[in-house]
């Protein structure tokens, strides 16, 4: 018998028998039950409790209402909310505004137990640290996410609301931004800390190697598997799952998703035997995800699945007041690195970062930082550091640089496009920018791949993949600025 203390509160007296008895026959818990929230409430001034489970829809006062009112008597208590599918985005509310995790009907009681397990261990867990902004000040320096402004300090806020909970997090922001750093803190930061964090790259990988690659294969399953082998569902088991580029996920594999998501099961390929998973999913796209949904390439259900808790990351270009403390921080890493003696950047170097806008965002202030110390011969990195090739255009004035303009489509051209259903026009678009930004890349990066892949933030396959589809060779590029500069 376990020495925690449940608290059910129920308005509907066959679902507190049925909670009541998972918990006890199952779960081992002392349990106390309760049909009026109010009652409930009351209890809790007299009877310490470890957590609570809640139902969402109740007379008088709802789920959300008893988890404020339940905190403000005993602040440390973990709630988990029952909820009808009808009421889900309710229940994501919930999670925003304390509640741990949520029970969506019906329920298997292996998904409520190991709700309320973690729920439990976070619980002992904040109770051994004190708070859990002590947890965050011993890690802070580790977690990568700098910056003093508002906006990275909101961002800091979520990750410590979320981290302990169970909660699936959506990541969203430009290429750049630094979204597989937010996933890594959070999981730092989360009970699952001491299991592995493993990451894929959905737009990386064909549709039926990324199959095989999440949920893997049993022998025979197809042409070249040899054996069983296991997907990175289970190597990331009781840990946490980062799928990176979520938006470039085929459907089919979305669909199984799904299931793991909801069922907490999955089935590898080739298997009839379906396998229960402990894992946490956190995603990241730079995608507009409602737009992908209005679209009918991204599915809804999911989509909502995925966003329990949302974390947008800001452009560099937001927080521009983050830059020198950014700079300073890739400029000790990087000296480290390459064993370099640059200690400081110059106020006219400083203010050539400030002075420019930022595409690649914050990886691609961390290379243009890398380049300069690996330039610089001395202790201080000046602008002729990030000079010539491939660095930073000086500005002329104190004015911003102006970014290129790309060619736009002819007059007849773009009347076609105009003319074309919404789903064709985008694609034409999309075609165009492909083309102008890709060329303008390759000529700029004389060809190279891989520097232009680094530079767009993307990566070298995905970049492959659209030069292929637009009739683009990189060899082309090579060859004519060879000649120009003959």
């Amino acid at each position: 018998m376990s020495n925690e203390t449940i608290l059910i509160v129920d308005d509907e007296p066959d679902m507190l028998r049925l909670l009541e008895r998972i918990l006890t026959t199952r779960g081992g818990y002392r349990v106390i039950k309760d049909s009026d929230p109010y009652s409930a409430l009351e209890t809790l001034k007299k009877t310490k409790v470890n957590a609570i489970v809640v139902d969402l829809k109740m007379p008088g006062m709802n789920g959300i209402q008893f988890i404020q009112e339940a905190k403000t008597i005993q602040p440390d208590v973990e709630a988990l909310v029952i909820t009808a599918y009808g009421t889900i985005e309710s229940a994501v509310e919930a999670v925003k505004k304390g509640a741990f995790d949520y029970i969506t009907k019906p329920f298997k009681k292996e998904r409520l137990l190991i709700a309320l397990s973690r729920a439990l261990e976070w619980r002992r867990i904040l109770a051994e640290n004190r708070s859990l902004k002590e947890v965050i000040g011993e890690q802070e320096e580790h977690l990568g996410i700098i910056g003093n402004s508002e906006a990275i300090c909101r961002v800091r806020r979520l990750i410590a609301q979320v981290a302990p909970t169970g909660a699936t997090v959506l990541i969203t922001g430009s290429s750049g931004t630094g979204k597989e750093l937010v996933a890594q803190a959070i999981h730092r930061l989360s009970p699952r800390r001491n299991k592995r964090f493993i990451s894929i790259n959905c737009a990386a990988i064909p549709e039926s190697v990324l199959e095989s690659e999440l949920f893997g294969y049993v022998r025979g399953a197809f042409t070249g598997a040899w054996k069983d082998r296991r997907g990175l569902i289970e190597e990331a088991q009781g840990g946490t799952l980062f799928l990176d580029e979520i938006g470039d996920m085929p459907m089919a594999v979305q669909a199984k998703l799904l299931r793991l998501l909801d069922q907490g099961e999955y089935r590898p390929l080739g298997s009839n035997e379906l396998k229960k998973s402990d894992v946490r999913i956190i995603a990241a796209t730079n995608k507009n995800l409602d737009e992908a949904v209005a679209h009918k390439t991204f599915r809804e259900d999911l989509y909502y699945r995925l966003k329990v808790f949302h974390i947008h990351v800001p452009d560099l270009d937001e927080h521009k007041e983050d830059i020198p403390v950014l700079s300073q921080f890739f400029l000790k890493k990087y000296a480290n690195i390459h064993g370099k003696t640059v200690k400081s950047i110059s106020p006219e170097a400083l203010r050539l970062l400030l002075s420019r806008t930022w595409p690649g965002n914050v990886r691609e202030l961390a290379h243009a930082i890398e380049r300069a110390v690996i330039m610089s011969p001395g202790v201080v990195l000046e602008t002729k550091d990030f000079f010539p090739e491939q660095g930073l255009q000086k500005p002329d004035s104190d004015t911003p640089p102006k970014e290129p303009i790309l060619d736009q489509p002819d007059t007849k051209e773009l009347s076609f496009i105009l003319s074309l259903p919404f789903k064709d026009a985008k694609n034409h678009i999309i075609r165009w920018f492909h083309k102008i930004y890709i060329t303008s890349l390759l000529k700029r990066c004389s060809g190279n791949v891989s520097q232009a892949a680094e530079i767009a933030g993307i990566q070298r396959q995905y970049l492959h993949q659209i030069m292929k589809e637009e009739g683009i060779q990189a060899h082309t590029f090579r060859s004519r600025d060879a000649s120009d500069m003959d």
